[in-house]
């Protein structure tokens, strides 16, 4: 009989944001659109506390669940599920390719290297689980194939939990990085992942709990989609009639992200996905 120690908030959070500090990002802001930006955000914080009279308990209520996050490593996760969905949606305006949505706070870098058909790194028990398999090319906006196109792909296993942010599992399992064939062909078997739960434990779930929201996230597959001097794509593709499409706690779904599986002759789900990316922007 196997033990699964569930990941905790504090633990997930703390890996989340262990691996963003390891890079150091910039943006080239000049100091009139930061002060415009600014300005107008704490206008806004202005506004609303006029509107709802927030009282002091409140507030300070408030700066203490702020310091909590922050001590409880959980920035990524908030941010990521309550913020990047917008910041996805303005930068996509100006792009023709594949949609794409938010990467979240469970992407590592560096995982396997894997040829274009290929199998993730996955335990026997995900093994005794139906296979998917994900195939379809990647291609520039005129349908040229991208050979040599890197698919950087990862997701739960059917118990919600993400390998290096659950300490049951291997470090690598159901993550790997693909490299198209010369056509910018790929087939990728897997498993199909399970909805989870976001880290309930921390200050995150207790704000979830206060508001009277839910923490569930659709079951779904990451994506990382990189060709020299073309934009990435980054994304994740969800399935047709699952549970929480269409409530999604980061509200990232969207049709364009549905994947329809079918089962072939070998009792697989088989579903083909294609990937077409735009000239580089930045």
């Amino acid at each position: 009989m196997t033990t699964i120690e569930n990941p905790t908030a504090a633990g997930s959070g703390t890996a989340a944001t262990d691996k963003f500090k390891g890079a150091k990002f910039t943006a080239e802001t000049t100091p009139e659109r930061l002060s415009a930006i600014a300005t107008e955000a704490f206008a806004g914080f202005s506004a609303l506390i006029q509107k709802h009279a927030i009282t002091y308990p409140e507030y300070r209520v408030l700066k203490q669940w702020l310091i909590d996050v922050g001590e409880g490593g959980e920035w990524p996760l908030l941010l990521d599920v309550f913020v990047e969905h917008d910041i996805e949606e303005v930068n996509s305006r100006q792009l023709e390719g594949t949609k794409g949505s938010i990467e979240g706070p469970y992407y590592v870098p560096g995982a396997p290297v894997l040829p274009a058909r290929c199998t993730l790194p996955m335990r026997d028990e995900d093994r005794a689980h139906p296979a998917l398999v994900l195939r379809g090319q990647v291609t520039d906006l005129r349908s040229n194939g991208l050979g040599g196109a890197v698919i950087e792909l990862w997701h739960a296993d059917d118990e919600g939990f993400y390998s290096q942010f659950a300490p049951h599992l291997p470090e690598w399992n159901l993550r790997g990085t693909v490299v198209t064939d010369s056509d910018g062909r790929y087939e990728i078997t897997t498993i199909q992942p399970a909805p989870y739960q976001i880290p309930t434990d921390g200050p995150t779930g207790q704000f979830i709990e206060a508001a009277g929201w839910h923490p569930w996230r659709p079951a779904h597959l990451h994506l990382r989609v990189t060709f020299p001097d073309k934009q990435p794509i980054i994304t994740q593709l969800y399935f047709a009639g699952g549970e929480w499409i269409d409530d999604d706690v980061a509200s990232a779904t969207k049709p364009e992200l549905l994947l329809d599986p079918q089962l072939d002759e070998q009792g697989r789900k088989v579903v083909d996905y294609d990937f077409k990316l735009d000239p580089a922007l930045y």
